[in-house]
């Protein structure tokens, strides 16, 4: 039988990358999955492809959340995942700790720290008559480490890291049955990094260049990131919450160890 039959699963930010890899994996465990994003034709694509459901969704927007609570009052699992990064526009604002600026701090931490906020509130409403279900953020390795050149980033990830836990034990706190933990991916292939690599030939390159200091000298893929949040979300991590999986090709195991190197 599917790991997730019968379960019903909203992922946010899906229209793309891991999200979509999330939404195609839970479809494929046979959940229905809730397709959410600000993308709509992106997003619609995505729920036509797994056999899901569109709506829209700017998690940064109670109004939006509220609407999403009343078309789909309860849910088996919520995935968290929507985030940007700030350097998203054609001319990238500065997010060093010295030249950020205020409002460019803040709409990081709008989407990433906000939205997973609403997200969870959501999530333990919708799951309360049930008193069961899984909550999973996607956090960062930037939410273990500091990142000077992404300082809003790194701290709207580990502001992330934390409120995962806080959400797990008010849960358990409050004798619901609902699990809430975080992934931490590292260097995942997605269309943020297209902007960086580019298309030339140098590509390659590029990529190589990008990874490393990864033990595994390469990026992971949106698909196994999916997988974890497959074993998340199922009956199999039953006696997990709180808890933090990181998904980084060693590298913050040390130093890499790696033949030549």
């Amino acid at each position: 039988m599917p790991r997730l039959s019968g379960k019903t699963a909203l992922v946010t930010g899906a229209a793309r990358g891991i999200g979509a890899a999330i939404a195609k994996a839970f479809a494929d465990e046979g959940a229905h999955v809730i397709v959410t994003d600000v993308d709509t034709d992106g997003g619609q694509a995505t729920a036509h492809a797994v056999g899901g459901t569109f709506a829209h969704l700017d998690v940064t927007s109670e109004a939006n959340w509220s609407a999403v609570a009343n078309q789909f009052p309860t849910m088996d699992i919520v995935v968290n995942n929507a985030g940007i990064t700030g350097f998203e526009g054609s001319v990238p604002p500065a997010h060093d700790p010295e030249n950020a600026q205020l409002a460019d701090w803040r709409a990081v931490h709008a989407v990433n720290l906000d939205g997973t906020f609403l997200g969870c509130r959501y999530a333990i409403r919708a799951m309360r008559p049930k008193g069961t279900g899984s909550i999973i953020n996607i956090s960062s390795r930037s939410g273990l480490v500091g990142i000077p050149m992404a300082a809003a980033y790194a701290s709207s990830k580990a502001a992330v890291r934390n409120h995962t836990k806080s959400v797990a034990l008010y849960c358990a706190g409050q004798g619901l049955n609902i699990r809430c933990n975080s992934i931490h991916p590292a260097a995942v292939m997605t269309p943020m990094w297209e902007p960086m690599l580019g298309n030339g030939p140098d590509r390659s390159e590029r990529e190589a260049a990008m990874v490393a200091d990864t033990p595994l000298r390469r990026f992971g893929r949106p698909e196994e990131v999916a997988a974890l949040a497959v074993m998340l979300a199922s009956d199999e991590a039953a006696y997990m919450t709180g808890a933090e999986l990181t998904i980084d090709g060693g590298i913050l195991a040390g130093s890499a160890a790696a033949p030549g190197s």
